[in-house]
């Protein structure tokens, strides 16, 4: 049976044993490990946006600076065409416009080409024209910022208008892609069809203008068609070269002194005749 000392020494260490000053102790290392969590994959979230608006750009890759494109651009405001974008007689960069609809794409250097050749370096080098993922503004008109009404006049009058890009890979494609994300990083590719639009929500861009799509085919197939006539054209100058070779004839000169010669023979034989006529006389 224990004694009165061993059963005190219990009773005291049980009213302060070490369980309930465990239990009043806060989880420092487990409130440190979710919160170090937490801070990783904000700083996971926002890189991740920060890259998908800020996509890596790399001169490698097609378009090169020997290479040359053509793409079809239309714009479309508040469900209206608007007129093809004229001549930039200023423009330096090796993206530029004729007038018809098409932007020749022809990179001049490294920061033209490959991942490069985007729609908003075309974009900032036309004088009057800017565009964001926010605001859009057509030469010689206000600039338009995403929930401004569309002007009076418009088939979408009084509607509010979003900047929208819609590409199709090619002039005989039929369904299109929305750009997301920042639309001046929109890559060109060869025969690509692009429509800036201020819109409505609910608004479905159209292709660009069937004239423009007409000049992208002409411009796509020219390259092909003209190379082909100078083959022709050399093959021309190998037969004419085989006519001067008929001058031989002129070596039938040789037929007139042969002729000559033969009455030469025979006048001396016919001037025998007359001796023999004077012997029978005598």
């Amino acid at each position: 049976m224990p004694s009165d000392s061993t059963g005190k020494w219990v009773a005291r260490a049980a009213s302060t044993g070490g369980g309930r000053t465990y239990r009043g102790q806060a989880p420092i290392n487990w409130y440190a490990s979710l919160a170090v969590i937490v801070i990783v994959g904000l700083l996971l979230v926002g890189f991740s946006r920060y890259q998908r608006s800020h996509p890596n750009s790399s001169s490698a890759g097609a378009p090169t600076t020997s290479d040359t494109w053509h793409v079809a651009l239309g714009i479309d405001i508040c469900g209206t065409m608007q007129p093809n974008l004229p001549t930039d007689t200023s423009a330096t960069s090796g993206f530029t416009t004729d007038g018809t609809g098409v932007i020749t794409v022809a990179p001049k250097n490294k920061s033209e080409s490959g991942g490069n050749a985007v729609l908003g370096k075309f974009v900032s080098e036309y004088k009057g024209l800017a565009l964001s993922s926010t605001t859009f503004q057509y030469p010689g008109k206000a600039l338009m910022s995403n929930g401004d009404k569309c002007p009076k006049g418009t088939p979408q009058a009084g509607q509010q208008g979003f900047v929208t890009v819609k590409t199709w890979p090619n002039f005989e494609s039929k369904l299109g892609t929305v750009a997301s994300g920042d639309p001046t990083q929109v890559k060109f590719s060869n025969a690509q069809m692009i429509t800036i639009a201020f819109v409505s929500a609910d608004a479905n861009v159209p292709k660009p203008p069937a004239s423009t799509i007409t000049s992208l085919i002409t411009a796509a197939s020219g390259p092909s068609t003209t190379t082909t006539a100078p083959s022709t054209a050399t093959t021309a100058p190998t037969t004419s070269t085989t006519a001067p070779t008929s001058t031989t004839t002129p070596t039938s000169t040789t037929a007139p002194p042969a002729t000559t010669t033969t009455p030469t023979t025979r006048a001396p034989t016919t001037t025998t005749a007359p001796t023999g006529k004077s012997g029978t006389t005598k």
